[in-house]
């Protein structure tokens, strides 16, 4: 009786693979010899069913297990090369012909001789040593495949492995053991999982089976529970063995708690749940492309997008085409209140859901789940801690709520709806909306951060206009104090009047000038480059703006050409340097300006040299050119030597410094000259 058990379940198990593998549409050798193995094996389960065919006979048995061998061995023989076209190029090699011959023998030798029991015992035996052969020269020439034929070596080793045992025993005791041929049918059946996964994995038989998602969990779930009976079926028995007379009772206790935990874990949602989420994600293919997905997201996500409504749009847009939904709002959390930034075709928010929306948020600051109304409805458990109003959800008019995060905290809620019936939001969706949200997010805050980022930028560069006008103003100031100290003493002289004139004429037209900058954003766009002789306008500064301070300043021009720059710029640079050489030099030191050209003549090079206080390495490395940091107190506003190398490097020129502490520095500055 249990003998026909196992070879039932084995019978109605290579049956169902049976149907499986003719729905298999590809034509192949190596799936024409696996129906035809997976029949054969079939049928051999069936035959030994005592019940329908009654007792089997020694001859019929050997008969059935040669023929069943003889075809697993013509299929592993197609699986030695993956260029089989037809069975005639399998049987045609010397090699196939080899191993064909002894199961060949084994089936015809008994209808002309009559051989000894013990014999055919040994054939069988040499047969299923020829099986194992196969294998682990199949698996040896596998290369980089050995993973994908791993069940099927597992699958054959184990079945031929026993049937050698099996044969091998005979052979020796001359009979065959009765419990080995009863076990039969339950150790084909329980490997055949096996042959189906590496029927999955081995790609290039072209069979692909598809099992459902429902059938594995279920099946899964019988596998938990043979397992679990069978380890209670175990513990009873043992309790029976040492318990006397007390071992029924226990047992029957035992069984009764067993089934009763058992029926618990079965009726348990969350159990069931977990199975399920764990067989989807490590036996079945993915439901999205991702890669497909991915590009389409980035393609919706335009990086051009100067306005944040338009930002806020392509969002939304991006979320809703992720899964197919043709409307949503995209809601922005602003201190304790919600404001809508996009929507897309649908109407305005109601009170009422305006209501559940202050529900989700205050549910979604506490945790990071996507909510789907119509399981809120129906399975409000898995939404632990959220508490809304339930008639409210039938007002809902939207189906999904995704929560929008930066930095941890909450940011805004994403509200989406289809015209068609909602998608059902399985583990494998959830992940892929909370990647999307993700990407989708960061494109938001980069965009938000980056608008932030050029507002700032307005305000900074107002404010370093700000501060040149603030230099430029104390240069102004120190023109007009410069000419109130000699006015006492010069007050008389003509030429001083002169010179005062052209001084404040000089200061009005800069002064003008500031302010057309400060109210004409296109006057400091303007280009104010002319032709400008270097040793000119450097003898103008000296005379005009330095001469008043000591030491007073020399100027040396050895060679020059003519530069197309901003004079007035240029005067400006120059002064500051030289204000600067004077104002760190003792009144009995030198500054000396040299004008001249490099080797090549294609650069003009100025040079402040003076014998001040000098700078250390540090100092010039540090903080020299860094803007409003100064060394003068509130009397300076540190953004000369930074201006100046602005202006020098932003024609093309360049500016060096060397300076050796109570020794003095020189300040050369390149221009071009071309």
């Amino acid at each position: 009786m249990i003998a026909d058990l196992g070879f039932a379940l084995s019978t109605i198990s290579y049956g169902l693979l049976l149907l499986l593998l003719f729905t298999v549409r590809k034509a192949g050798l190596a799936k024409y010899l696996l129906i035809l193995a997976t029949a054969a094996t079939s049928l051999w389960s069936l035959s030994h069913i005592n019940a329908l065919f009654g007792p089997v006979i020694i001859n019929q048995l050997l008969l059935f297990d040669t023929c069943k061998q003889l075809i697993w061995l013509v299929f592993l023989l197609s699986c030695i090369k993956n260029d089989f076209y037809n069975l005639k190029e399998v049987i045609a090699r010397p090699f196939s012909m080899l191993m064909l011959a002894i199961p060949l023998i084994a089936i015809g030798l008994p209808f002309f001789l009559q051989l000894d029991i013990t014999w055919r015992f040994l054939l069988q035996t040499v047969i299923a040593l020829q099986l194992l052969v196969m294998l682990e020269l199949i698996y040896r020439q596998a290369g980089e495949h050995k993973w994908a034929y791993k069940p099927l070596i597992l699958y054959l080793g184990a079945t031929n492995l026993f049937e050698f045992v099996t044969y091998a025993n005979a052979t020796m005791v001359g009979s065959l053991e009765v419990n080995y041929i009863a076990a039969r049918g339950f150790i084909y059946a329980v490997l055949l999982p096996l042959l189906v996964l590496a029927i999955r994995r081995i790609k290039h038989w072209g069979v692909d089976i598809f099992i459902s998602r429902e059938i594995v969990l279920h099946s899964s779930l019988l596998m938990v529970a043979g397992g679990y009976l069978f380890i209670m079926a175990m513990a009873g028995y043992f309790v029976k063995y040492i318990g006397g007379q007390w071992g029924g009772t226990i047992q029957i206790v035992l069984i009764a708690l067993s089934t009763a935990l058992l029926m618990t874990l079965f009726l348990s949602n969350s159990l069931r749940m977990k199975i399920r989420v764990f067989i989807t994600k490590h036996f079945f293919a993915n439901q999205f492309d991702y890669r497909i997905e991915w590009l389409k997201l980035t393609e919706s996500l335009p990086s051009n997008e100067s306005d944040l409504t338009a930002v806020y749009r392509n969002a939304l847009g991006g979320l809703m085409q992720a899964i197919d939904y043709n409307s949503g709002i995209l809601i922005k959390k602003q201190g304790q209140s919600l404001r809508v930034v996009s929507q897309t075709e649908r109407d305005d928010l109601s009170p009422r859901e305006w209501q559940l929306l202050d529900d989700f948020s205050r549910y979604c600051e506490h945790k990071n789940w996507i909510i789907d109304i119509e399981e809120l409805r129906y399975k409000p458990f898995v939404y632990e801690g959220l508490k809304v109003n339930h008639a409210l959800l039938n007002e809902c008019s939207f189906q999904i709520v995704l929560p929008i995060y930066k930095s941890q905290q909450l940011w805004g809620l994403a509200l989406m709806s289809s015209d068609q019936s909602s998608r059902r939001l399985n583990w494998e969706l959830r992940d892929y909306l909370s990647a999307v949200t993700a990407q989708v997010s960061s494109y938001v805050f980069h965009n938000e951060a980056g608008k932030e980022v050029a507002e700032n930028a307005q305000f900074a560069a107002f404010n370093r206009m700000s501060a040149f006008v603030l230099h430029d103003l104390k240069n102004v100031l120190a023109q007009i104090d410069l000419i109130l100290c000699n006015a006492e003493q010069h007050k008389d002289n003509p030429e001083f009047i002169d010179d005062t004139f052209e001084t404040l004429q000089h200061t009005k037209a800069r002064m003008d000038k500031m302010l057309r900058q400060l109210t004409d954003k296109n006057e400091a766009q303007q280009n104010h480059e002319k032709l400008c002789t270097v040793s000119i306008a450097l003898d103008n500064v000296i005379t005009h703006k330095c001469a008043g301070n000591l030491p007073e300043p020399r100027l040396n021009v050895l060679h020059e050409k003519q530069l197309v720059i901003d004079e007035e710029k240029f005067c400006n640079v120059m002064y500051h340097l030289i204000s600067n050489a004077q104002q760190a030099t003792p009144d009995d030191g030198s500054v000396t300006i040299t004008v001249d050209m490099n080797q090549l003549g294609n650069f003009l090079l100025v040079t402040i040299a003076d014998t001040g206080e000098g700078m250390s390495q540090d100092f010039i490395e540090r903080r020299l050119f860094k803007p409003f940091d100064t060394t003068k107190g509130n009397a300076g506003m540190g953004i000369g030597a930074y201006d100046a190398k602005n202006f020098v490097e932003k024609i093309g020129g360049s500016i060096q410094v060397q300076s050796t502490q109570d020794k003095g520095s020189v300040f050369t500055l390149s221009f071009p000259a071309e």
